[in-house]
């Protein structure tokens, strides 16, 4: 009997921004791309930015908030690629600075550490994105090899409607190697 052979798995890291409840089309680009998926949302995130059964059960496992103890199993493979989508202010900035305080920082923190390619889809309001911390931020994390898409504000454009937030883009900046 042969064996089958796995599919590379991928780390969605969702962050607590208003478009990480679309965070389901990332999930959906990802499959049909022949990835299969984990979520791992900081603990703000799971207070209602998103749908967690809805994507429990896109993704067939559980939604890891927490850390485990040392005596439970390991939820999810090792990473092959990191994706964080959306990514607000506090978790680049908290990031880049090397604090690990929950488990998707710890587990961005260990990314890096382990060579994974991240790729990051910054979702900061245009006020923040101002701020001499978040530029630091981002030549740190650059630094470090992580490949950012462009920006996203949320800010409603001239006509009134928000741009889309290109969910897709993220594989893209892991496909570039």
């Amino acid at each position: 009997m042969t064996q089958q052979a796995q599919k590379p798995f991928l780390y969605v890291v969702v962050c607590a921004a208003g478009i990480a409840a679309d965070v389901s089309k990332l999930i959906t680009a990802a499959q049909e791309r022949g990835w299969e998926v984990g979520v791992i949302a900081t603990p703000v995130a799971m207070n209602g930015f998103f749908d967690t059964a809805a994507v429990e059960a896109q993704t067939g496992r559980p939604i890891r908030s927490a850390w485990r103890t040392p005596a439970d199993p390991r939820p999810f493979p090792p990473p092959d690629a990191v994706v964080v989508a959306p990514a607000t202010f506090n978790t680049i900035n908290k990031w880049a600075a090397g604090i690990a305080d929950t488990l998707a920082l710890g587990t961005l923190c260990e990314a890096s550490g382990l060579g994974v390619p991240v790729a990051v889809l910054p979702c900061v309001a245009d006020a923040l994105t101002a701020h001499p911390a978040y530029g630091d931020s981002l030549i740190r994390l650059r630094g470090m090899g992580v490949r950012f898409g462009e920006p996203y504000s949320g800010e409603a454009g001239e006509e009134g409607g928000r741009p889309e937030f290109g969910w897709e883009r993220a594989l893209d900046l892991l496909d570039r190697g």
